[in-house]
């Protein structure tokens, strides 16, 4: 049941974010672009890490207060070294893993991964352990109530999805992955004293450009009407994301809309799969990513 204070939490109930720093992926348009105006407003310097500069500092212009724009590509891996290699030891208050794909044709990233989790996972894994070194506050991984469609599985054997693709199971699988990814990343995270907080989010149905990339003409006419007739706004799908970002709450919370199926409402805790919620599935992912990326968990000091 929804609490009170998530029905009476919006964008407004920001804390003073002054003198913060946060990175946001997908910047530039969407939740992604709503989340970064939210926190800007409260006071945060806002770094859009968008894959098209130019769309990244129009994105930019239509923000009231502090931001700069920074050139982060998830499907390639030197580009998401590149960008955490320039951070140059600037503390990050807040790392919002938000931007991702959604339900495309079979694509390979730069490095030959399936695109969606290439994208929605990899890449962000990648950018989150080169970035924890500087993180001082939280990590906050957009999933979706995707991660339960089709008992969804992480395929160990054939991640990229070798022997059998379909846009709408690949996207599941890389929303599945980001859960994981969360409850895997706040263990270690625990373990070595430090106090930063790995969360996760979902929008509930929120009308963005994201559903008008799917394969199919039919979904695409689907989600067409869903966005115009069902969906909330991008301001409310960017609420359970600014809520997990500040309020008080536990390591590996998981934040959506506190409506009918979660898909639309304030911002409270909910429920995940059995699949998202196995620490066992959850340390296999992360060294099936380690392998795949070349990237691991940084030495983080206690207190930090």
């Amino acid at each position: 049941m929804a609490t009170d204070q998530s029905k009476r939490w919006n964008a407004a109930s920001l804390p003073d974010l002054a003198g913060r720093t946060a990175v946001v992926t997908g910047a530039n348009s969407g939740i992604g672009l709503t989340t970064a105006d939210a926190l800007a407003r409260a006071g945060a310097h806002v770094v859009f890490a968008v894959r098209d500069v130019e769309r990244g500092i129009a994105a930019a212009a239509t923000v009231n207060g502090s931001t700069e724009v920074r050139r982060l590509d998830l499907a390639d891996l030197p580009s998401v070294r590149g960008f955490a290699e320039d951070w140059q030891g600037r503390p990050l208050d807040l790392l919002i893993n938000n931007a991702g794909v959604m339900m495309i044709p079979r694509r390979r990233t730069r490095d030959g991964f399936e695109t969606q989790f290439g994208t929605n996972h990899l890449g962000h894994f990648a950018l989150t352990n080169l970035l924890l070194p500087h993180v001082t506050g939280r990590v906050v991984t957009l999933a979706s109530a995707a991660h339960r469609w089709g008992g969804a599985t992480i395929r160990f054997d054939d991640p990229n999805l070798e022997a059998g693709y379909s846009p709408r199971g690949a996207y599941a699988q890389s929303k599945l992955a980001n859960l994981l990814f969360t409850l895997e990343l706040q263990r270690r995270l625990t373990e070595s004293g430090s106090p930063v907080r790995a969360l996760a989010a979902h929008p509930g149905y929120a009308a963005t450009n994201l559903q008008s990339h799917a394969a199919s003409p039919l979904a695409r006419t689907v989600m067409r009407f869903g966005n115009r007739f069902l969906a909330q706004d991008d301001r409310a799908g960017a609420l359970p994301t600014l809520y997990a970002a500040t309020a008080d709450l536990p390591g590996a919370s998981y934040v959506g809309p506190d409506g009918v199926a979660e898909a639309r409402g304030g911002p409270t805790l909910v429920g995940r799969s059995a699949a998202a919620s196995d620490p066992v599935a959850a340390r296999r992912l992360w060294a099936m990513s380690e392998e795949m990326t070349g990237v691991g968990f940084p030495v983080v000091p206690a207190g930090r």
